[in-house]
């Protein structure tokens, strides 16, 4: 395996990080993470009409400010789910969305800690060693989930896509993580966990990345030639 490109060895002088399915799940996708914690909880459902409801979810909050900005990452998945369960419960007879909201977000968050504290104390020990950013595209309240998961004092900056105006993949909101830590690109690293919206968006930005290999929406993976690393454990940065 090539050295990671972190350190004077590579002329990279600091991190940015994604956020979401980078340090929350393990590089798993959260759509994956959301059904598995479906399957546990033994709500009955079929993945394609779950499948159909989470990107319903997702376009629904994308599009209407509904995460407000001092929602924490429990509400937010409540928010999520509910809209979730409630598309579920329009289409299955029988099916009663206020039944399932509880367990599943319970279950959710529970992983969501135990993912957390872990990429915690990889990002502790590399924030000793150079500064870091976190560029997301999330929903105007990352920073009330950051002080939630004890993660607010860790990064220099957050670049957040809400607040910005710019979302991945477009390489800008990278260029903006760079400009925030001073840095030329070719001196900065990337870690996230989708390859479209990190990786290649980085790179186009002029960064180093280290691709994070979880379990993807979809079945197979790209290519990965624009990942300078592939790692499958934040572990592997320390």
């Amino acid at each position: 395996m090539p050295l990671l490109p972190l350190g004077s060895h590579a002329g990279v002088r600091a991190i940015i990080f994604d956020y979401g399915g980078t340090l929350d799940t393990g590089g798993t996708h959260w759509g994956k993470q959301l059904w598995h914690a479906y399957q546990r909880q033994q709500v009955p459902v079929d993945e394609q009409l779950f499948r159909e409801a989470y990107v319903h979810a997702e376009r629904t909050l994308g599009k209407n400010p509904i995460i407000k900005p001092d929602f924490t990452f429990r509400k937010t998945l409540e928010t999520k789910v509910d809209i979730e369960l409630k598309y579920i419960e329009e289409r299955v007879e029988g099916f009663c969305a206020k039944q399932w909201l509880k367990p599943i977000v319970d279950d959710l968050y529970a992983e969501t800690l135990s993912h957390t504290r872990r990429s915690r104390e990889v990002l502790e020990l590399l924030a000793q060693k150079m500064p870091m950013v976190l560029v997301s595209n999330f929903y105007g309240n990352v920073a009330t989930v950051l002080k939630e998961m004890n993660l607010d004092h860790i990064f220099k900056q957050v670049i957040e896509s809400a607040v910005v105006g710019v979302r991945k993949p477009d390489p800008r909101i990278f260029t903006l993580g760079v400009e925030a830590l001073e840095l030329k690109p070719e001196e900065v690293v990337v870690v996230g966990d989708s390859y479209d919206k990190d990786i290649l968006p980085a790179k186009a930005a002029g960064c180093h990345t280290v691709w994070f290999v979880g379990e993807g929406w979809n079945d197979g993976l790209p290519d990965g030639d624009e990942a300078d690393v592939v790692i499958t454990s934040l572990r592997e940065l320390e």
